[in-house]
C-alpha cells in the first residue's frame, strides 16, 4: 500500500516521542511506502515570537517576508525535519528527509488571493514532479518532507500550507490512501461537539459542508487538501484520529473516509 500521511504541528509532540510514529514504523516494516508529509505552524510561531517577529495573517495565511520565509525554512527544513527523521531511524525505518524544494518537488508561483491582498512568499503550486519521491520510495526509504515549494526557474522559495502540500503530493502519487492526522478522532459536523463525528461523507457531501460552513477554521483547508487529492489521483482520503494507533485505525475504518464520488 502507498499511503502519504499529513502530520500537522498541533498533533506533532515535542522531540518526536508520538505513538504515531511507531505506526509509521509498523506499516513500513510490514511492507507498506510512506510518504509522511509534516506541518510546523505553531513551532514556526513560537520562533518568529522569539525573535520578535509578529508578520501578520490574510485569510488565516501568514504573510511571508524575506526574514519570516528564513525562519520557516530553519524550523521546517531544520528543526522539524530532521527531529522527525532522527526519531523514525531510532524506530528502525529508514527516514530521510526533504523539502518541496529538492528535485523541484512542488514548483510553485506567488499566492495571490482574490482580494489582491500581498503575501509575500507564500506559495500557489502548480506542478508537483514526484522523481525524488519515486527515487526515495524506490530505494525502501521513508521521505519526510517538509512543505516548501521553488519557482520554476529554482530562483526563489516558497512557504506552502502542509495540507495543501500533502494533498497535491497524494494526488500526483496517486496513491492508495491518503491519511491526515489531527487533533480529532473524525471531523465533526459541529466543531465543539465530540459525538458529532461523521464515520463516511462522498466528495460532493465534503465540497456542500465547506460551502454551508460546516467545515471551517483548521478543518477546512484539511478537507479542501482530501478534496484535491481524490481529484487527482488518490484512491481514498482519512481525515481525523489521535493519539496511539491513530494511523493503524484510520486505515482500518476509523476517521472520516472522504470517497471521491
Amino acid at each position: 500500500m502507498l499511503i502519504v500521511l499529513k502530520y500537522g504541528g498541533n498533533a506533532m509532540a515535542a522531540g518526536g516521542d508520538d505513538p504515531l510514529l511507531d505506526d509509521v514504523a509498523a506499516r513500513a516494516a510490514a511492507g507498506d511506502r510512506i510518504v509522511l508529509v509534516h506541518g510546523g505552524g505553531p513551532q514556526i510561531d513560537a520562533e518568529l515570537a522569539r525573535r520578535g517577529l509578529a508578520p501578520p495573517r490574510i485569510a488565516g495565511l501568514r504573510v511571508t517576508d524575506a526574514a519570516t520565509l528564513e525562519v520557516t525554512e530553519a524550523v521546517l527544513c531544520g528543526t522539524l525535519n530532521k527531529a522527525l527523521v532522527r526519531a523514525l531511524q531510532q524506530r528502525g525505518v529508514s527516514a530521510a528527509g526533504i523539502s518541496g524544494q529538492d528535485g523541484a518537488l512542488l514548483v510553485c508561483r506567488a499566492l495571490e488571493p482574490p482580494d489582491g491582498a500581498r503575501l509575500g512568499f507564500v506559495g500557489e503550486i502548480v506542478e508537483v514532479r514526484t522523481a525524488v519521491l519515486a527515487a526515495l520510495l524506490d530505494a525502501g526509504f521513508v521521505p519526510v518532507v517538509a512543505p516548501l515549494g521553488v519557482s520554476a526557474d529554482g530562483r526563489t522559495a516558497y512557504n506552502v500550507n502542509a495540507d495543501t502540500a500533502a494533498g497535491a503530493i497524494a494526488g500526483a502519487l496517486a496513491v492508495d490512501a491518503y491519511v491526515v492526522v489531527t487533533n480529532v478522532e473524525r471531523v465533526r459536523a459541529r466543531a465543539n461537539d465530540p459525538t458529532s463525528g461523521i464515520a463516511h461523507l462522498t466528495a460532493s457531501q465534503a465540497r456542500a459542508h465547506l460551502e454551508d460552513g460546516t467545515f471551517g477554521g483548521g478543518m477546512r483547508p484539511k478537507i479542501e487538501s482530501a478534496l484535491d487529492a481524490l481529484a487527482h489521483g488518490a484512491r481514498s482520503a482519512i481525515v481525523g484520529g489521535q493519539g496511539p494507533g491513530a494511523l493503524r485505525r484510520a486505515l482500518a475504518g476509523g476517521g472520516t473516509t472522504i470517497d471521491a464520488g
